[in-house]
């Protein structure tokens, strides 16, 4: 879950990229959410792709038993379902990754979120040659609590691709969220 820092981030983001907006992991839409109401105020017509494998989670403040059904009640609450395309599964599988490419077409990513678990590289590598030049990137769970298992191979993942030219970061938001741009396009 994103802190509101980042999903004013967010926000703004989706307002002001130019392209599609893919989010990686919606949980029960908090970002989702943000990115839409970006989509709307901005006044242009943008996809919104939003994947999440579904299931359930226990905590206390949290918890879900289906969080599938619980993403697609707040987007109807919020009024935004009719702007997001839900794609079911999980992101790496080769269904996945084609069926977000055949939404795309030929629109590129302006605005990624990865939000899922922290196989970062992985979901980078499999989106990547459809990042617009210099698109936004936010990435939670790169830093925080060493309860957070996911901290330390989401740290590794950004930080080579930071090394290798591929991510520009910008700052850290909220309790763990980076903040980056993609460089690659120029570096590859």
């Amino acid at each position: 879950m994103l802190h509101l820092d980042a999903l004013i981030l967010v926000y703004h983001f989706a307002k002001i990229s130019d392209g599609a907006i893919l989010e990686i992991g919606a949980f029960v839409g908090g970002a989702t959410i943000a990115a839409a109401f970006g989509i709307r105020d901005s006044g242009q017509k943008k996809k919104l792709l939003t994947i999440e494998p579904g299931g359930s989670v226990k905590h206390k403040r949290l918890g879900t038993r289906n969080i599938l059904r619980d993403l697609e009640r707040n987007l109807a609450r919020e009024r935004v379902a009719d702007l997001v395309t839900l794609i079911k599964g999980q992101s790496f599988r080769p269904e996945t990754v084609s069926a977000v490419h055949q939404t795309l077409g030929s629109e590129q990513v302006g605005l990624l979120v990865l939000d899922a678990d922290a196989a970062k590289r992985r979901d980078i590598d499999c989106y990547r040659d459809k990042f617009a030049d210099q698109c936004w990137i936010v990435i939670d769970d790169y830093y925080g609590a060493d309860s957070n298992a996911k901290i330390t191979p989401s740290r590794a993942d950004v930080d080579e691709l930071v090394t290798a030219g591929l991510l520009e970061p910008l700052g850290f938001y909220g309790w763990s969220t980076w903040v980056g741009r993609w460089c690659g396009n120029a570096a590859e």
